[in-house]
């Protein structure tokens, strides 16, 4: 496996401040030591509550939110993470896309200034390539060229995140974070924007980071899942498997709540309080609202292997499906 991303218990947090001169009070770490790998072609998808860390995760990867601890290597080299200056040599490599493709567009600049600004800062083409260069790349995403010197309030949702999409190519990028970029789209418009994502991947092998709260999205384009919760993954595997017998209970309380057009099968809300973030439990995080959960739970759990399927992992003292696969 040619591995192009690859994190060992990386930790970010952020500090909370407070009181008549604003000092910092205490600290949340958002992200706890999380390892992942992601391979050259590959989709690696981060599914979760809200606020379990999938955004700063990504933003930490590329360097946007400080590091505090851990290990980064991109590319097969190592990254001094506190240092800014070894970030540099990546920012062409990686690139992300947002949830609100307008909030992330420039409404003064039009399509053409928008995409072209990028590849000339970073020396990719020259100012007599550039529309040339535009058009190939509004292509690429299956817009017309001519609508370069259009402004982004003059399309569509859909078309805005095509657009947010066709400006990360600019930088022939080798990964893409996706954070949660068709949240907000109508089912149709997710579908096309999805199928468009797996032809830049077959095309272009490009890698990506996809991070999304939606399992049937993500089941739609995942090579890989992983769960994540309270800043940890708590379990990972290949979307055949994982999205079908789940070994953590929090992965199967995902799954339950998910509507089903069977109005008979109601979904099934994940009981008990979540944590705050500010005050760790000792042990493991979901104890509080696991129904298997008792005395062993105090001891925090590790990722492990599952005994059957090497390709599966999981964080708990009391697997769902150890047995069933």
């Amino acid at each position: 496996m040619n591995v192009i991303l690859e994190a060992r218990d990386l930790e970010i947090g952020y500090e909370v401040r407070g009181g008549l001169f604003g000092r910092v009070q205490n600290h949340v770490r958002a992200v706890d030591k999380v390892s992942l790998e992601i391979a050259r072609a590959e989709v690696l998808s981060l599914v979760g509550e809200s606020g379990c860390g999938k955004s700063t995760l990504g933003l930490g990867l590329l360097g946007l939110i400080p590091i505090q601890a851990g290990s980064l290597k991109l590319f097969g080299h190592e990254v001094d993470w506190r240092q800014a200056k070894s970030w540099q040599r990546y920012r062409q490599d990686i690139q992300i896309i947002f949830q609100d493709p307008y909030g992330s567009l420039n409404p003064r600049l039009t399509i053409m200034e928008t995409l072209a600004e990028p590849m000339l800062v970073h020396g990719l083409a020259k100012p007599s390539e550039l529309k040339d260069r535009v058009a190939q790349l509004l292509e690429m995403v299956e817009l017309q060229p001519d609508v370069m010197h259009r402004f982004p309030h003059a399309f569509s949702g859909g078309q805005r995140q095509r657009l947010s999409i066709a400006r990360a190519l600019g930088m022939k990028p080798k990964l893409l974070i996706c954070d949660e970029i068709v949240s907000a789209l109508d089912v149709s418009v997710q579908a096309q924007v999805l199928e468009l994502l797996l032809k830049l991947k077959r095309d272009l092998q490009l890698s990506l980071l996809f991070i999304s709260h939606d399992l049937a999205v993500v089941n739609a384009i995942s090579d890989r899942i992983a769960v994540m919760y309270l800043g940890k993954i708590v379990e990972c595997g290949q979307p055949a498997k994982l999205l079908t017998k789940p070994s953590h209970p929090y992965t199967q309380a995902l799954l339950d709540a998910v509507p089903s057009l069977d109005r008979s099968k109601r979904p099934k809300v994940l009981g008990g309080e979540l944590p705050s973030p500010l005050y760790r439990l000792e042990g493991c995080n979901f104890k509080k609202r696991c129904s298997v959960s008792n005395e062993q739970c105090q001891i925090e759990p590790s990722l492990k292997k599952h005994a059957k399927d090497q390709n599966l992992s999981y964080a708990c003292h009391h697997p769902l499906s150890q047995e069933s696969l």
